[in-house]
């Protein structure tokens, strides 16, 4: 999920290590930016850098500052936000099937799940311009984790309740705005559709035709090992719930499984020529400097524009950017400890950022 404001900043009331490559002598500029990260405050990341056949992949850090392991290029990692990109994937290939349309409402997929549902489009929930109210702004979603009940289970119908109990932020199409309880409903009507769980069809139809086997939903508060571990305010967050992200944001995921599913994605092997190019069909101006298709970003780089999606939760950030042929790739995942992320951090996250993708 993207941080939204100061949604869990009250959730919960010497790091650098040498990076570790796959060409010892590769990418010296990222080698130190990722260093610089870790040093200015991250407790460990790990950078994969694609171009073509070669890959190469950068870890600095530690996993655990308990146990003090090393950051390690396999460590697993909440991807937060990037889950979109794999939810709205899922949705397409249900269009390409003809089980269902862009121009479907949810009203007639969900009957009574959302007020005017008969005016929201699946298109207006992937490209973020339902106008419905974003849940996670909601504070009664930390009502159970503050109480001290860390592993607390949302349904994600409960969290559509919550986003619904508010008026919407304007009519259906007429801007964009960011809200994650727009992919909540949108795997919903994954489940809807298909009559299976979003997991297991996340898992049918994606995770396994790709191998990505260290990929999941992970809404549970098992990361399976080995784990990133997470931190705010010095507590491990690693084993706290992720039910209040579901479609929006839970998916557990390794550096090398994000760009596979990226590669896969962009290069037309999990995606209809049609469906692909509605994907890629962006609302501008949407945020963050860029573009926004239907769980994808398209963003300007220093070298070029690039294709992918940004995550941010509690505890862990990540970026996934690709060319748009899916050729040339950096995924940068990291740990963190505050919420926001302190301006140290933040300018040495841009540094490695622009160095993973357009460094030599």
């Amino acid at each position: 999920m993207i941080r939204r404001g100061a949604l869990l900043l009250v959730l919960l009331a010497g790091l650098a290590a040498g990076t570790v490559e796959a060409r010892p002598a590769a990418y010296p500029k990222t080698r130190t930016a990722l260093n610089d990260l870790v040093k200015a405050g991250a407790p460990g990341a790990v950078v994969l850098i694609r171009k073509g056949s070669s890959t190469t992949l950068l870890a600095a850090g530690v996993a655990d500052r308990r146990t003090r392991r090393p950051m390690r290029p396999d460590d697993h990692f909440r991807i937060a936000s990037i889950t979109k990109t794999f939810v709205a994937t899922l949705v397409l290939q249900l269009v390409g099937e003809g089980k269902l349309a862009l121009s479907d409402t949810v009203e007639k997929l969900l009957p009574g799940l959302v007020p005017n549902g008969d005016k929201v489009t699946v298109r207006q929930l992937l490209d973020h311009t339902s106008g419905l109210y974003d849940y996670e702004s909601d504070p009664r979603l930390l009502t159970p984790y503050l109480s001290g009940n860390l592993g607390y289970t949302w349904t994600p119908r409960r969290l559509v309740a919550l986003a619904v109990s508010h008026r919407p932020l304007f009519r259906p199409g007429a801007r964009w705005s960011y809200s994650n309880t727009n992919y909540v409903v949108a795997g919903l009507i994954v489940e809807a559709v298909t009559k299976d769980k979003l997991a297991r069809e996340l898992s049918r139809r994606i995770l396994g035709p790709l191998g990505l086997k260290t990929t999941r939903l992970g809404a549970d508060a098992n990361m399976g090992p080995p784990a990133a571990h997470g931190y705010y305010k010095g507590q491990d967050v690693t084993g706290l719930s992720f039910s209040f992200a579901w479609g929006a944001g839970s998916m557990v995921s390794t550096a090398r499984d994000v760009a596979r599913f990226y590669q896969a994605l962009l290069g037309g092997k999990l995606l209809r020529p049609q469906q692909l190019k509605q994907m890629e069909t962006t609302v501008t101006g949407a945020g963050a400097g860029g573009n926004y298709g239907l769980g994808l970003w398209e963003q300007p780089q220093l070298c070029g524009d690039s294709w992918g999606h940004i995550g941010d939760v509690v505890g862990y950030q990540s970026y996934a950017w690709s060319s748009k042929n899916g050729q040339h790739q950096a995924v940068v995942l990291f740990t963190k400890t505050t919420e926001p992320i302190s301006p140290d951090v933040d300018f040495a996250l841009g540094g490695l950022v622009d160095d993973a993708f357009c460094g030599s």
